[in-house]
């Protein structure tokens, strides 16, 4: 079953936000990743503050999402990310009913 990660992503600093997409992106493909959503425009219909920026990323297995995140790899991302950018990052496993 696919799992993806939706993340709201809101930049602090553009040239560490550039770096940490690129690193982040590669690590991505490593671990069968693939972007379904990358910061395209989004406005609130219902309830809640104005969104952020939205990324969402598709992985085959909430178990291949989980490695990629632990990965030593998407750890270099990581460091790159404390000073680069906020955000709300939510794991969900699932697909379209059957």
């Amino acid at each position: 079953m696919p799992a993806y990660v939706i993340s709201e992503v809101e930049m602090r600093d553009a040239a560490g936000f550039e770096t940490y997409r690129s690193i982040a992106a590669q690590t991505i493909a490593q671990y069968d990743g693939r972007y379904l959503v990358r910061g395209g425009a989004a406005s609130v219909v219902e309830g809640g503050p104005p969104p952020k920026a939205i990324v969402v990323v598709e992985f085959p297995t909430m178990e291949r999402l989980r490695e990629w995140y632990a990965s030593p790899e998407y750890a270099e991302a990581l460091k790159v990310r404390q000073s680069a950018l906020d955000r709300r990052l939510i794991f969900v496993e699932g697909g379209a009913p059957a």
